[in-house]
């Protein structure tokens, strides 16, 4: 990239609506707790990513789905505020995703969603909207549309040249197929979903990360929650070490903003440790802030040189 230009991003993927509850602690089964506060935010990984990426200084443009209900009109603000380029489908008598966020004290998060209108993405219409790629750098998708619309993005970015990330968030219950990951170039799932990948339920991070690689044939970025990232090609084990966060406070969107910023440092150029380096920079920074949008860094927050050049 050079440096008269913006870095520039692909982002298909989900939007939805939090239903935030802050808690002591989860309730149980059967149980009944009561919150200390409620909120409605924005999110789904999908506008999360996009949003975060625009944030940092990239042109984005990102296709989602929405439903025929009043959150809508806010999302379609959202993305006019935050300057990211959005198209979205409306399948007739849908509604918009929405999720139940439970948020502990602790910062630990539970969350529950129903999909609404993004589980009507089709593949089709990804290849109706396929102007989407042609003046990206990189394409990032997630899993919290059908898998067939994701597939279809995949490839026609990567008949297009584009680097491509999947963020199997959430993991799927069978393993990706040859087919899709033949359009992936970087695999960034954190521990719980390349476990669950790999159909299993235990074993240490770095075997993991290294198994997940040597499995799929992909490149793999794994985050480790405080400790970072894992870098991992099937032959090769990098760590990337993450700051330590002043005061954990909300880890809900921490993954999105790592993923923005790994996406944003390949698509400004950067190499691929340093692009994660920025990632883990990013997603320390979110977990420091309650709410998902506010947690959304800009490029000064992570980024010492942007900082000295303002």
């Amino acid at each position: 990239m050079t440096a008269s230009r913006r870095p520039r991003l692909a982002v298909v993927g989900s939007y939805g609506v939090g239903l935030v509850f802050d808690v002591d602690v989860a309730p149980g089964p059967g149980e009944t707790v009561h919150g200390r506060s409620f909120r409605v935010d924005h999110g789904g990984k999908g506008s999360n990513q996009a949003v975060a990426a625009a944030r940092l200084g990239a042109e984005v443009r990102f296709l989602t789905a929405l439903g025929e209900d009043d959150f809508a009109p806010r999302a379609l603000r959202l993305w006019q505020e935050e300057g990211v380029d959005a198209i979205a489908i409306r399948p007739p008598g849908s509604a918009t995703m929405a999720g139940a966020i439970i948020v502990e004290a602790s910062g630990e998060n539970r969350i529950v969603i129903a999909a609404g209108a993004l589980g009507r993405l089709r593949g089709e219409d990804v290849e109706r909207e396929a102007v989407l790629f042609d003046r990206a750098d990189v394409l990032l998708v997630q899993l919290e549309i059908p898998l067939a619309a994701a597939a279809a993005a995949l490839a026609l970015a990567r008949a297009r040249g584009l680097t491509t990330i999947l963020n199997p968030a959430p993991a799927p219950d069978q393993p990706l197929s040859p087919a899709v990951l033949s359009s992936v170039d970087y695999l960034t799932p954190n521990l719980h979903e390349a476990r669950r990948l790999l159909g299993r339920a235990d074993g240490e991070p770095e075997e993991v990360a290294t198994r997940l690689a040597r499995t799929t044939g992909r490149t793999v970025v794994m985050t480790v929650g405080a400790r970072g990232a894992l870098i991992a090609d099937g032959e090769e084990l990098v760590p990337v070490p993450a700051p330590v966060a002043p005061v954990v406070v909300d880890s809900t969107g921490a993954g999105d903003a790592f993923n923005a910023g790994f996406a944003f440092g390949l698509a400004s150029g950067r190499g691929l440790a340093e692009a994660v380096a920025l990632g883990c920079r990013c997603g320390a920074w979110c977990v420091g802030h309650p709410g998902v949008m506010p947690g959304l860094p800009r490029l000064a927050d992570v980024d010492p040189a942007a900082r000295r050049a303002i």
